[in-house]
């Protein structure tokens, strides 16, 4: 029988991105959405089971049916004695523990004996062959209170302990999941501050060189771009197609100050254009292939975006024509290192385990970054804004 302080339960959440808190393969907690509603269904049944063990053990021990009416005296005593019970039981548990516990064993104790008592003196009256409360019926009486309401007792607390339980397994999974949007929050966040301090370096340039054509036009398309990154959560996921014009945006606006020695490509599979992606993915790749293909080499560099769905699998790579790692640069600077643990961080936190991010050398000069994640169409709950 469960009990009237049932806590509330509350929907369980859906999962997010973060590794999600293991749950009992059947929950309770559908019955217990009403907690009152529960514990009237749960002290019916009981009881009523109660009646039955009790009425088809009598009656096997007895010759006359008559048995029965004691039996369900004795089960609506109990039903009465454990509504009281309910209700301390309820305001024990606000007590500290070791006094609430104290006084649950004294009122278990108290309740049995009354409980006893009323069964005994029920059983001496109703009974005309064998009147009086004796003793052997009396230590009958105790066994068979003592035995239902600590039977009842341990369900009401066990029942009480499973929902707080789940309750607080609800309430950490929720706690994870605002620390993984949180952390996406901070991954994304971290792309805009370098890209900006770029960006208006060369506007401030073209400023201070008069060429305000250019750059009216430079800002223009950083405008656009601010306002498609703001449009956007920063723990959205966006097609690749999305993905794909922002990162015309975004070069386009480096094509300003690069010129012709910015070359990119597009191999785009149209298949793979729905497939969705976190927001702003491969944008730190475009920047650093920049950074390290076109920005060092007189004649710049050509990149390349390439999306191909295998199977169940996207595979989007970001390759350049650059020098590479040579020997005098043989890891990836701090930039090119803080961008793609960001990349790789975020791909962990979009898909777990389910993802592969490479990075290499190409033999014949360049540099190649291939990313692998599963092909997903619909992410209602991070859906672009």
């Amino acid at each position: 029988m469960a009990s009237q302080s049932v806590p509330q339960a509350t929907p369980s959440r859906s999962p997010a991105t973060g590794p999600a808190i293991a749950r009992p393969p059947v929950s309770a907690r559908p019955f217990f959405e009403n907690k009152n509603r529960a514990f009237w269904t749960l002290q019916a049944a009981g009881w009523t089971g109660f009646v039955v063990l009790r009425g088809v053990s009598s009656i096997s021990n007895a010759t006359s049916v008559d048995i029965i009416v004691p039996v369900v005296i004795e089960a609506i005593i109990g039903y009465c004695i454990t509504l009281l019970l309910s209700t301390l039981f309820g305001y024990y548990r606000t007590l500290p523990r070791a006094g609430g516990i104290l006084l649950v064993v004294l009122t278990l104790i108290a309740a049995t004996l009354i409980f006893a008592f009323l069964d005994a003196f029920t059983f001496s009256l109703i009974m005309p062959y064998a009147p009086g409360i004796t003793l052997p019926r009396m230590l009958l009486s105790i066994y068979v209170a003592f035995t239902a309401l600590a039977g009842w007792s341990a369900l009401y607390f066990g029942i009480n302990f499973y929902l707080i339980v789940e309750d607080q397994m609800d309430q950490m999974q929720h706690l994870e999941t605002q620390a993984s949007s949180a952390q996406l929050a901070m991954l994304r966040y971290q792309l805009n501050p370098h890209f900006l301090f770029n960006t208006l370096n060369s506007i401030s340039t073209l400023v201070l060189l008069k060429q305000t054509e250019r750059a009216n036009a430079m800002l223009s398309r950083l405008s656009s771009f601010l306002r498609y990154t703001l449009a956007n959560e920063p723990t959205a996921h966006v097609t690749v197609a999305q993905e794909v014009e922002t990162l015309k945006l975004y070069l386009e606006i480096e094509k300003m100050r690069f010129e012709e020695r910015l070359r990119p490509v597009f191999d785009i599979d149209p298949r793979a254009e729905r497939a969705r992606l976190p927001s702003l993915l491969l944008q730190p790749l475009v920047e650093n292939a920049i950074k390290y293909a076109v920005t060092p080499q007189e004649e710049g560099a050509e990149i390349c975006i390439t999306a191909r769905l295998a199977g169940d699998r996207v595979q989007i790579s970001v390759t350049d024509t650059g020098p590479g790692l040579n020997e005098t640069r043989n890891t990836p600077s701090l930039s090119t290192g803080v961008g793609l643990a960001n990349i790789r961080e975020r791909l962990v936190q979009a898909y777990g385990a389910d993802q592969r991010l490479e990075a290499r050398s190409r033999p014949a000069g360049g540099y190649s970054v291939e990313i692998e994640f599963p092909f997903q169409l619909d992410d209602v709950n991070r859906e672009a804004a």
